[in-house]
């Protein structure tokens, strides 16, 4: 995926506020003892990198001790790593972590980021690129040099510079109960390519009698609005309009998505919205044989519910044989931002570790791994660690998953009432989903968001 250049985007600054609300701080951790003078610019290192390259042979701040914060809301174990191997080759910079919960962090970063106490390094989403990108330094890097060694740089560059890249690109998929799955009869031979395959055998993973559900055949309570922002891609529809500044969610295609998957509990009987309301947790304690989610799924299966043995397998499609548009939408998992508010010293060793960070394969490997990620980084595009990974297997190439652009969070957030509206207030999907198009329109028309499908390898497939 390269897409061309995105339009230039104008930075609005977020309101005065109160930097009170920034304490305290979820947790924080970082390297033992405190940054030391560093006297040896030639450290005998060799250059890291392949076309965009990290010397390591220099001095940081003089080799002055400093210290920067480095804000995330997850990963810190991936993270901290980073952290780790740069403060080995230069001692005098301690890059202390904090992290802390996901709505937190939101809350917070944009206030920490106004004043010039802020975190130098922070991780960035990019649903919240019009909230943070006014407190983003450019990168100090080659342009050219990034855009070979990495995919989707064009889709970032904002007036000639970038201010965050993407280190690796996430995607949606079904995680099916194994026991469960043998337990119904079903073997690997089952696996649904369509979605009428799928729904028959959602109904033979159903358990239940008189209308109670003990075990649901497919539980998407807590991830169906994510399900129905990607599968109408399916039918060759993009979720923007042409101009790509308004969406496209009341429309008879995704009217029809809505409804299938309204059927499948209403109909079908797979599932309950009053059966396991959080699908994630569902699935992990052994309530539904089957979900949706992303890539970052596959992790918190392994973190939190290690007992479960589960499999994958790529979302289903309308019509086997013939590839669809597009299988899903995908996203990146952003570098960090530096924090244009920071002292200069700060910025000078924060774009420092920003090369470190993007010419380190092995630490942008495990991330990869950490995520269930297709690497954006060209050295890593077939490395063999993340080639066997179950998720990578099955999701085979991202040449069929488009990206629409990095969408601010109004969408998923109205996308995500209108869908429980229907399912657990009884609202019309017609009602609920023409709401959601007028309140994300009317957001988006107060940002510079515009849609990069256009830019999709087979967009000229689009209807």
């Amino acid at each position: 995926m390269a897409p061309a250049p995105h339009p230039s985007r104008r930075s609005f600054l977020l309101g005065a506020a109160s930097l009170a609300a920034l304490i305290p701080l979820a947790s924080c951790s970082g390297g033992s003892g405190g940054p030391t003078k560093d006297t040896t610019a030639d450290k005998g290192l060799p250059v890291q990198g392949t076309t965009l390259t990290y010397d390591p042979n220099t001095l940081v701040n003089n080799g002055e001790p400093i210290t920067l914060e480095w804000w995330l809301w997850d990963g810190e174990e991936q993270f901290t790593a980073f952290a780790d191997a740069y403060r080995k080759i230069h001692p005098n910079v301690e890059i202390k972590i904090v992290n802390q919960p996901w709505d937190d962090y939101w809350t917070k970063l944009p206030l920490a980021l106004q004043g010039d106490k802020g975190p130098a390094i922070f991780n960035i989403h990019n649903s919240h690129h019009e909230n943070i990108l006014p407190y983003c330094a450019a990168y100090d890097i080659d342009l050219d040099a990034a855009r070979t060694d990495f995919v989707g740089v064009n889709g970032h560059v904002i007036d000639g510079r970038v201010y965050y890249l993407d280190y690796g690109l996430m995607t949606g998929l079904i995680y099916y109960n194994k026991t469960m799955w043998s337990a119904a009869g079903l073997t690997e031979a089952d696996i649904p390519k369509t979605w009428e395959e799928f729904r028959a055998v959602a109904k033979k993973l159903t358990i239940g009698e008189g209308g109670s559900l003990s075990q649901a055949g497919f539980n998407f309570n807590t991830s169906a609005y994510v399900l129905l922002l990607g599968k109408h891609y399916q039918s060759g529809a993009n979720l923007f309009d042409k101009e790509g500044k308004k969406v496209q969610l009341d429309t008879d295609v995704v009217k029809a998505d809505l409804a299938f998957l309204t059927d499948l509990y209403g109909v079908d009987k797979v599932g309950s919205p009053d059966f396991g309301s959080d699908s994630d947790e569902a699935f992990g304690q052994g309530l539904s044989a089957m979900t949706y989610n992303w890539g970052h799924y596959y992790g918190t299966l392994k973190d939190k519910y290690p007992s479960i043995d589960f499999g994958t397998f790529q979302t289903p499609i309308g019509a086997a044989g013939a590839a669809p548009y597009a299988y899903d939408r995908c996203n990146g998992e952003s570098t960090p931002g530096i924090n244009k508010n920071a002292p200069a010293g700060a910025q000078e060793a924060a774009q420092d570790f920003l090369k470190f960070f993007l010419t380190s394969d092995e630490l942008l490997k495990n991330l990869c791994l950490r995520y269930s990620l297709f690497p954006a980084s060209a050295s890593l595009a077939d490395n063999d660690e993340i080639a066997a990974h179950p998720v990578m297997k099955a999701l085979g190439s991202i040449d069929r998953y488009i990206w629409p652009g990095p969408m601010p969070a109004t969408v998923e957030d109205n996308a995500k009432t209108a869908v429980a509206d229907v399912l657990y207030n009884g609202a019309a999907a017609p009602t609920a989903l023409s709401a959601a198009q007028s309140a994300i329109d009317a957001d988006l028309a107060k940002t510079s968001f515009v849609s990069v499908e256009g830019d999709y390898a087979h967009a000229d497939e689009a209807k």
